[in-house]
């Protein structure tokens, strides 16, 4: 039987170097190298060919390009997100970027274990404590998604909406959407027009605004 090969990311020493040490005496596995940075990240992929990266959130770098730059590979690589913070916005960034799993730290190794197993099977895996916070991120997100649609916004201008939600500047839109700062301006000027409004901060405002009507009525609506 083929072992699993697997690399790691994380740029506290002493954690990488424990899970280094727990994983090798694991007889399924086999560790092909460690990184401190989302740059080691790429590079690993392209030099180790792991079938799993593990990989911290709050590391130096582009976090979120390097997922997508490793997942997005043939053969691709699958990802695991370990990391303390459990961030719903965060955890659907990555999931977004091609994570296939999600593990907080604190949880027992047979987390880890099981994490791993279930996306080389080709399926997501979360942490059970995280898992409910995380399935009410993708809800909350498909009823604005929605709502932003009924405004006859593109899916595109959708995916705008949320990251000004999230307070990006358009050099940060432009790296999460894989697009030209120049492209971000003209989406932003299409969203001003259609929202009716002439700013940045006013198109902010009103996706809040009709998320905020979109609240009421469903209360309005209770018996």
């Amino acid at each position: 039987m083929n072992k699993t090969r697997i690399a790691f990311i994380d740029d506290h020493p002493t954690l990488l170097a424990g899970m280094v040490a727990i994983f090798s005496t694991e007889p399924d596995y086999e560790i092909v190298g460690t990184g401190v940075s989302a740059d080691d990240a790429v590079l690993l992929a392209e030099t180790a060919a792991p079938d799993v990266l593990i990989a911290d959130m709050s590391m130096p770098g582009d976090v979120f390009a390097a997922i997508a730059n490793v997942t997005r590979r043939t053969p691709p690589v699958q990802v695991i997100v370990f990391t303390a913070y459990a961030n719903v916005d965060t955890a659907l960034q990555a999931v977004d970027a091609g994570a296939q799993g999600f593990v907080l730290k604190g949880r027992p190794t047979t987390d880890l274990l099981t994490a791993i197993q279930t996306v080389r099977s080709g399926e997501i895996y979360v942490s059970p404590d995280f898992a409910p916070k995380l399935m009410g991120g993708f809800r909350n997100r498909s009823r604005r998604e929605k709502e932003m649609r009924s405004a006859q916004l593109s899916a595109r201008e959708v995916q705008i909406v949320e990251c000004l939600l999230q307070a990006k500047s358009n050099k940060e839109i432009a790296r999460t959407l894989d697009l030209s700062e120049k492209t971000i301006k003209h989406y932003m000027t299409n969203l001003m027009n259609k929202l009716k409004v002439k700013s940045r901060l006013e198109v902010v405002l009103a996706a809040q605004a009709l998320l905020a009507g979109t609240d009421t009525d469903k209360d309005a609506a209770q018996p």
